[in-house]
């Protein structure tokens, strides 16, 4: 479909009429509507569920994906062409009316995916004149042509000559000899950075090369032409700067490789191939996640593996598991969800008052509990007390736990009465210890490791990915301390004071709360509420009272609430958007956690959540909720949009009839039961 594009991308509403009765106040009949639309959204649930007891629903991203998908089978000589001619008619299909292709739905055109899906249609048989294009060209000339596009972009043009490799930040495989106790080592990076830059590091120092046609290229992309772009990175005005620092150690490494002196290349190209075939033990492909993947299969076949050897064939099934084909078009999936889908699931049907004794919820715990971590992973390097015990996010993932995971499969569990109490008991016990062991130093948690915090690696000239680290955040935090209060964690704890004062010294001017994993302070605001509600802080405290407020003013006419990912570049924006399921589920929990139940501000979100559910009990939105890195990477979780307005109608039929409590008080008073 077509997109429009723009400083601030428009989002038009969607699904059907959200016309509200004139009144501000309780809407006639509501307690009964809920009960309604809480069945049909419980039984549509059960409905998804899969064989062995997990749910798994879609993960969407940009079209930047099809096209990294085309240019390595076409770099290798590999792949099914029907899905690749598929893919280019999806690509197409997500082209913006100004010719160039967004990161989000709705989103403006972004130049890195622009160019990458350009290239990719070319490589495809597409002609430099096809209208698609055409308008391709237009736009991305506009926005500053090929030199302006990201490290990854570079790289993968390098691979087909149509970018210099002297210009592209060096990415040397020397980096995985660095001790650990040295300033900067591979564990200072995020686990996501170190699964594409390790096999990228290979990449680069064998810089694979397949010739191609000149009508293939992509010559007309740069502005003025190629031979009059400076492909190089500019240096900083000030010549005192980090980045000035980084990029003189980059043309020094350019230097060496220009000269031929790199006396340890050998040996670190087995360091990182033995660090990268370990990783791919017990995971679906490196890092489970498709950039990891794909890089690695290029780098196998860079180290001589060959296209029949085992391993290579096992990361390219594990690419290929991703790809979701359908009678037109073929699209990519970043990665599956079945971990964290299945924990978020089996807590919202049990806070929707399914019985913890349910075979389906039982089914579902083991399940989870066959997934719990048992080895030592990339984690253990930083945190030297903890013992595996979490969760991964995807199907298989086991150098790579993460506390968000963990904290909501603990969660999910906990409404689930499990014939084995004994071994779900101590699996939960084993996961909430290791979680403690992974609190950083500040107070807060991060996702996949700890005290990953050294802001100034985002200097890097290759860290224009904008998630080279993996800070501790205000929203796994929050869900931690929801979590830690369901088990009867209080505030006599001095770890859960230290993560509370972590969380108010990161809250906004205006009282909203910023969100790492989730688009965006609804997100963060909305976790951050719910975890000091069950931590029993008084909701009549100022902060807890403005960030409420924030999240009454951002309402939207039609009753619900949306902030568009545009947010993450503009923060100005924050809170803007077209009402979307998600996100009015997410500003309903926290402004319930917040104890507002008499401004109608809950009133009018639920009313909206009620008109837009389908027959078949399901939500459905149009837009992005979900993020990867931000300014960089966004993602569509289809199932967002059918269990978070469950949970939202499920505490708001708990409060109606005067059963919630803060889950801290909640859990203590079963265990006495």
């Amino acid at each position: 479909m077509d997109q429009n594009s723009g400083a601030v991308p428009p989002q038009a509403p969607i699904g059907v009429s959200t016309k509200l009765p004139g009144r501000i106040g309780r809407i006639d009949d509501l307690r009964s509507r809920v009960a309604a639309a809480m069945d049909a959204a419980r039984k549509y649930l059960f409905s998804t569920q899969l064989e062995d007891g997990y749910w798994c629903g879609e993960l969407e991203a940009d079209t930047t994906l099809e096209a990294e998908y085309i240019l390595m089978h076409y770099l290798l000589g590999t792949g099914d062409q029907n899905k690749l001619q598929k893919s280019c008619l999806w690509m197409l299909d997500h082209q913006n009316a100004d010719g160039g292709w967004p990161i989000f739905e709705g989103g403006p055109s972004e130049i890195s995916c622009s160019v990458l899906t350009y290239f990719s249609l070319k490589l495809c048989g597409y002609k430099a004149d096809h209208p698609a294009l055409l308008k391709a060209r237009q736009k991305i000339l506009e926005m500053g042509g090929v030199s302006a596009v990201n490290t990854y972009t570079k790289i993968y043009l390098c691979f087909f000559g149509q970018y210099d490799w002297d210009a592209v930040p060096a990415i040397p495989p020397e980096i995985v000899l660095f001790p650990n106790w040295f300033w900067f080592n591979i564990y200072e990076i995020s686990s996501w950075s170190r699964a594409i830059f390790i096999p990228l590091a290979i990449v680069y120092a064998k810089k694979p090369f397949k010739k191609i046609p000149a009508d293939q290229g992509v010559d007309e992309l740069f502005v003025g032409g190629k031979e009059n772009t400076r492909m190089h990175l500019d240096w900083d005005n000030k010549l005192f700067s980090w980045r000035n620092f980084f990029l003189f150690f980059d043309r020094l490494t350019h230097w060496f490789e220009w000269v031929h002196v790199r006396p340890l290349r050998s040996i670190a190209l087995r360091a990182a191939e033995k660090w990268m075939l370990a990783r791919l033990e017990k995971s679906d492909g490196l890092g489970a996640i498709f950039p990891g993947i794909m890089n690695s299969i290029i780098a196998l076949r860079c180290l001589g593996y060959s296209v029949d050897d085992p391993q290579f064939i096992r990361a390219m099934d594990e690419l290929e598991a991703l790809g979701i084909e359908e009678e037109r078009t073929f699209r990519m999936q970043p990665c599956k969800s079945p971990v964290w889908d299945t924990a978020y699931t089996a807590f919202v049907l049990g806070e929707a008052g399914v019985p913890k004794s349910d075979p389906r919820m039982i089914k579902a715990a083991d399940w989870i509990l066959s997934k719990q971590v048992r080895e030592y992973g990339d984690w253990a390097v930083k945190n030297k007390k903890g013992k595996p015990a979490g969760w991964y996010f995807e199907f298989n993932n086991e150098f790579y736990p993460d506390v968000d995971d963990t904290a909501q499969v603990c969660l999910g569990l906990g409404h689930v009465a499990n014939p084995n109490e004994r071994y779900q008991v101590e699996s939960v016990e084993r996961a909430i210890e290791w979680m403690f062991t992974m609190q950083c130093k500040n107070g807060g948690w991060a996702s996949f490791d700890k005290d990953n915090t050294k802001m100034v690696f985002q200097y890097i000239p290759f860290a224009d990915h904008n998630a080279m680290l993996d800070p501790p955040t205000v929203d796994i935090t929050g869900r931690i301390l929801e979590m830690l209060a369901f088990y009867g964690y209080s505030r006599d704890d001095k770890r859960v004071r230290k993560a509370i004062d972590f969380i108010l010294k990161e809250q906004e001017p205006d009282g909203a709360w910023f969100g790492r994993w989730g688009c965006n302070y609804l997100y963060g605001t909305f976790l951050v509420l719910r975890g000091l509600e069950a931590m029993g802080i008084d909701q009549n405290e100022p902060f807890i009272q403005q960030a409420a407020e924030w999240i009454r003013m951002v309402q939207n006419p039609d009753g619900g609430w949306g902030e568009s990912l545009w947010s993450y570049h503009d923060p100005n924006t924050r809170g803007v958007g077209a009402s979307t399921c998600s996100q009015t589920a997410w500003a309903c929990l926290g402004l319930m956690a917040a104890g507002d139940m008499r401004s109608g501000s809950v009133d009018r979100g639920i009313a909206y959540l009620l008109s837009q559910q389908k027959k078949d009990g399901s939500w459905w939105e149009q837009y992005y909720t979900g993020t990867g890195f931000p300014k960089v990477f966004y993602l569509k979780y289809h199932m967002y949009a059918e269990y978070f307005p469950l949970l939202a109608l499920a505490t708001y039929s708990k409060l109606m009839n005067g059963s919630e409590k803060p889950a801290a008080n909640q859990r203590q008073a079963e265990q006495t039961r």
